[in-house]
């Protein structure tokens, strides 16, 4: 009796700040107004449906989660799933509830690694979230709290699922390129993109109050949606690319976080994983941020520059996301030239040895970074930049030593060239002559050839000195190759004669 009772009482409803909160987005066409479709969000003090939005919001979903108990990653009681009104069939004034319980039945999962299970239920909420974005994109009123808190609900629902077992982890990452593998396509796409398309409208809306929706959009929230990035999934990777950009733009206050969060997720794969799917993606962000960053740079701003973007060039993949990160640091160059040179020393720290594709890459951005270096930085670094240069030169790698002979193709460089060319020239004069007289590539000998006549033209005099002591330097090693080989015909002829008698 007294069970029946208690079963009878209403349930207390769930805590909004004990409720997950999520989100994603990305880069699309702005969307068009469905002029159909026609909203009313703050007619809330007039609603007579007695389904308000306090109570609905108080157990979102409440009719859907008592048709489907027991249901876990996938919707199974496919009899309880079933469509709800369009908004142009009701009248304005229902239109909001409505919504909110739209977005509840959008909350429900489905498993679409089996394309034959509940073929009508996931078209019954593909419709249902097309019909979401077209309320969204023609709001005509500022949305109140109970449809924030329900929106992110609903994205947080379908995007923060569970992760799903990569088919690469186990494998080494050298063991594979993976700019010629397939990118892994998570087969619930066609509903995941309405979701995200939905996300990147609600916070690009002007009828979204930052200020209200800081407390659904969180910490917590952006930690969530930062994890999503190693998706692989390219699709998703660029919608969480651009709702992410337009969560730094609307909220302000979240700036700082985002910036260190990000720093963390680099740090972990620099120093810990070596394995991140979203590195470009996010780098390409901080692109656009450090853009923006107003001068003079904050010290936190140059720290990150040191602590995380110049190690970006240590990891074996560094060619999935350089021009991002080329990007990036010559972004700090062009807003504090003096940063020049903490940037040029930072890539001579990270320089490849034995990875000839890297230093190609590694000496086009090079190029990019002295096109805005001034002489006075220049002049710091330049002994050991030029020594590296050097040794690039004289690679038995053809790419290499033509890329590095193109920097003198940079006007602005070959004038700080030129500036310097007392200090330069006797460092890679023995390169330019070597590849003059004998590198194997017809083209590295031409280009070769070039550079050494700019030098000639330019100061004589200087170029004369350099060929001089060139040939006395190859004189005095050719002594001591030829001392060094007549100690040793002798050492083997007293062997001999030992060993005859």
């Amino acid at each position: 009796m007294i069970k029946q009772i208690l079963g009878r009482l209403p349930k207390k409803p769930a805590k909004s700040g004990e409720k997950e909160l999520a989100g994603a987005g990305t880069s699309l066409p702005s969307p068009t107004a469905d002029a159909r479709t026609t909203t009313d969000l703050t007619m809330s003090s007039r609603l007579v449906n007695p389904n308000s939005y306090a109570s609905t919001v108080t157990n979102p979903g409440q009719n859907y989660a008592a048709r489907n108990a027991g249901v876990s990653n996938g919707f199974t009681a496919s009899a309880g799933y079933e469509a709800l009104p369009s908004f142009r069939d009701v009248p304005a004034s229902e239109k909001p509830t409505l919504f909110l319980r739209k977005l509840a039945m959008c909350c429900v999962q489905f498993d679409f690694t089996d394309p034959t299970k509940d073929v009508k239920e996931k078209e019954i909420k593909r419709q249902t979230l097309l019909e979401l974005v077209d309320y969204i994109t023609s709001a005509t009123g500022k949305f109140p709290e109970p449809v924030v808190q329900e929106v992110i609900k609903m994205v947080s629902a379908n995007l923060f699922r569970g992760p799903t077992p990569a088919p690469r982890e186990n494998k080494a990452l050298e063991s594979f390129d993976l700019e010629e593998e397939e990118p892994v396509m998570d087969p619930a796409w066609p509903h995941l993109q309405i979701v995200y398309e939905l996300f990147l409208r609600f916070i690009q809306s002007p009828e979204t109050d930052a200020k209200l929706a800081k407390r659904y959009i969180d910490h917590g929230f952006i930690i969530r949606l930062l994890d999503l990035f190693d998706s692989e999934d390219p699709r998703e990777r660029e919608y969480l690319k651009t709702i992410l950009h337009r969560i730094y733009g609307k909220f302000m206050v979240h700036r700082p976080f985002i910036r260190k969060a990000i720093n963390n997720i680099f740090y972990r794969f620099i120093f810990e994983t070596e394995k991140h799917n979203g590195i470009a993606e996010l780098l390409e962000i901080l692109g656009s941020i450090i853009n923006g960053f107003a001068l003079p740079l904050k010290e936190e701003h140059k720290l990150f520059l040191v602590r995380a973007l110049i190690p970006l060039h240590k990891p074996k993949c560094v060619a999935m996301y350089h021009q991002q990160l080329s990007y990036c640091v010559t972004q700090f160059v062009e807003k504090d030239c003096k940063l020049a040179d903490t940037v040029i020393r930072g890539l001579l720290k990270y320089w490849p040895i034995t990875n000839s594709s890297k230093e190609v890459m590694f000496l086009g951005e090079l190029e990019e970074v002295l096109e805005a270096t001034q002489p006075a930085e220049f002049q710091r670094c330049m002994v050991p930049l030029f020594r590296q240069i050097a040794r690039c030169l004289c690679s038995s790698h053809f790419q290499v030593a033509e890329r590095a002979l193109f920097l003198w193709n940079n006007d602005h460089i070959e004038g700080l060239i030129k500036q310097n060319s007392k200090v330069i020239l006797p460092i890679i004069f023995p390169a330019l002559e070597r590849n003059t007289k004998g590198h194997w590539n017809q083209a590295v000998q031409s280009l070769s050839l070039n550079v050494r006549k700019i030098f000639m033209d330019h100061d004589p005099t200087l170029f004369e000195e350099c060929r001089k002591k060139f040939e006395e330097e190859e004189a005095q090693e050719a002594s001591v190759r030829s001392k060094r080989e007549a100690i040793w015909k002798r050492l083997e002829e007293i062997a001999l004669s030992k060993s005859a008698q």
